[in-house]
């Protein structure tokens, strides 16, 4: 059950290193008889329990999220379908509608061994802080802590990007809504800024004060993001008219000035992730979830399958009925031709409506990991003024401070689109890039654990062996998507329409690294310090 060996960092010639080494391998041998029968009879308070035992933490949540929340958490934040609609036809741009047809299929396809490799992690270390907690107790011992702290860092400002420009999205969304009676209304920005403004704050309560009600929001959130994709997708078919099948499924083009369609269905991936991204979304509210060793992956994975099931039907639907390619490619908001080829603007607006509270639930979805996230991260000591914002209202059971130093930042954030949206964009595009780096950074660690054939911890959900092969492929894809998430939408190139993500991700890894010289060597704890079996004499149970 030893991961990655971690160094305890006891000198030859101390006279207690020997003793030392002697309770290490006892505690070892402890843990591999765990891990041999793992849970045997035990109920999944047990199972949580001796979770939160072997990684060294302290159970400060109240584990509240049973299997149809958590699976209704991870699900609305997904928004698969939803997103197929409000950001995916930007893609129609490099591909056309059959090649966006076969880029999400390929994309989806290739993806899935990358959710597959989080949910094994998820499963072998079931924690509020996911990736940069994987990353510090698999990796090298050498590269544990500087790795893990990049790795919060970059899931830190991934997830506070993310939180933001979900909220950009809802109030796009409203003024889609106006534009159906009005084709050439548009918000000033200073009305952007106070309606985003506005829905931070509505998140805010659903994650402080009635945050009891959570769970039950999240339930609720799954049966209306079932029940829109039916409402939505049944009158689209019955009056809108169609585009051949020849346009759907074989006619690729390429309006994007790139030199080939293969080249431009390739860019096109990047707009297919936004529509899938997020499956690690449940990761950060483990701590909260009964049974999380299964329950979390088993959401993750088959939430996934489900999702893609309907953002396949969606997409299908959405390229056979939105009419001409070249109006979707010239139009500010694709989807609202969509829904105006129904005919009946009563319709429309009604379709937009459902589309804006499914997607405004992710949010509430998108603040409460974003924030569980940060609170984790501060509890390991990895942010500056960590006693603050690490701290647990014992009566709550929830970290007001975090949800409110992240709804702070959310808000500055929302404060630039006052200025410039171009400059708003270009910092909300970090979302995509900073997350997709930690999956590659901790689907590595486990990667070149297996292939030391060094032990990992057991996991009750379990790729088994194909683990090797699944963790090299997702490896491996991540980096190529990320290459391909550093290229502009089309040619030539604007000041407007260049890709600043990559711009704005080499700032944050110098930034982290930066912030880790000043404050992480001195005070972040990885948390591999505190795992069981890994951690030294004198490190007992950490809490805030």
């Amino acid at each position: 059950m030893a991961g990655a060996p971690f160094s305890h960092h006891v000198h030859e010639g101390n006279p207690g290193s020997h003793l030392s080494e002697k309770l290490d391998m006892k505690n070892d041998a402890a843990q591999e008889v765990v891990s041999l029968d793992q849970g045997l009879g035990w109920s999944a308070s047990e199972r949580d329990i001796q979770d939160m035992k072997r990684l060294g933490k302290k159970q400060e949540f109240k584990r509240n999220f049973g299997l149809l929340a958590s699976f209704g958490f991870v699900s609305i934040y997904q928004a698969t379908w939803e997103f197929v609609l409000v950001s995916l036809s930007v893609g129609l741009l490099n591909g056309g509608f059959a090649g966006l047809f076969w880029t999400f299929i390929g994309t989806v396809t290739c993806y899935a061994t990358i959710v597959a490799s989080l949910a094994e992690m998820a499963s072998m270390a079931p924690t509020s802080g996911g990736q940069y907690h994987w990353v510090s107790e698999f990796a090298p011992p050498e590269w544990q802590k500087v790795l893990s702290y990049a790795s919060g860092w970059m899931s830190t400002l991934g997830w506070l990007a993310s939180v933001a420009s979900s909220v950009f999205v809802v109030a796009t969304q409203i003024q889609a809504i106006i534009e159906v009676n009005q084709p050439d209304f548009e918000f000033t920005n200073w009305q952007y800024t106070l309606i985003m403004l506005a829905f931070v704050l509505i998140t805010i309560f659903f994650n402080t004060w009635g945050a009891k009600t959570l769970p039950a929001v999240e339930v609720g959130s799954l049966f209306g993001h079932l029940i829109g994709f039916i409402v939505t997708i049944v009158p689209l078919w019955a009056l809108c008219p169609r585009n051949s099948a020849h346009d759907v499924f074989l006619n690729v083009v390429n309006n994007g000035g790139w030199s080939n369609t293969g080249t431009a269905c390739l860019v096109s991936q990047v707009t297919v992730m936004y529509c899938n991204l997020g499956s690690d979304s449940i990761v950060h509210i483990s701590e909260e979830t009964e049974d999380a060793s299964l329950v979390v992956p088993r959401c993750m994975w088959w939430s996934y399958l489900g999702s893609l099931f309907l953002g396949i039907v969606m997409l299908i639907t959405m390229l056979f009925c939105m009419g001409p390619l070249d109006d979707a490619v010239n139009s500010d908001v694709p989807y609202l031709l969509l829904f105006n080829n129904t005919g009946s603007p009563a319709l429309s607006i009604v379709l937009n409506i459902i589309l804006l509270v499914l997607i405004y639930s992710g949010n509430v979805t998108a603040l409460a990991t974003c924030s569980r996230e940060v609170w984790a991260f501060a509890r390991d000591k990895g942010l500056p003024f960590s006693g603050w914002i690490g701290h647990m209202n014992r009566k709550w059971s929830i970290p007001f401070n975090s949800v409110y130093i992240v709804s702070i930042v959310v808000a500055v954030l929302c404060l630039i689109q006052l200025g410039s949206t171009l400059a708003f964009n270009i910092i909300v595009s970090l979302s995509l890039l900073g997350l997709l780096s930690t999956y590659m950074i901790s689907i590595g660690c486990v990667l070149l654990c297996r292939i030391r054939g060094q032990n990992l911890p057991h996991a009750r959900w379990s790729l088994g062996r194909w683990g090797l092969p699944v963790n090299a492929f997702a490896f491996l894809y991540s980096a190529f998507v990320l290459v391909f998430s550093c290229f502009p939408v089309s040619l030539p190139v604007t000041l407007s329409t260049a890709n600043w993500a990559p711009v704005v991700w080499v700032g944050v890894i110098v930034l982290s690294f930066i912030v880790y010289m000043v404050h992480g060597k001195h005070h972040y704890t990885p948390p591999v310090d505190f795992v069981e079996g890994k951690r030294a004499p004198d490190v007992g149970l950490q809490s805030t």
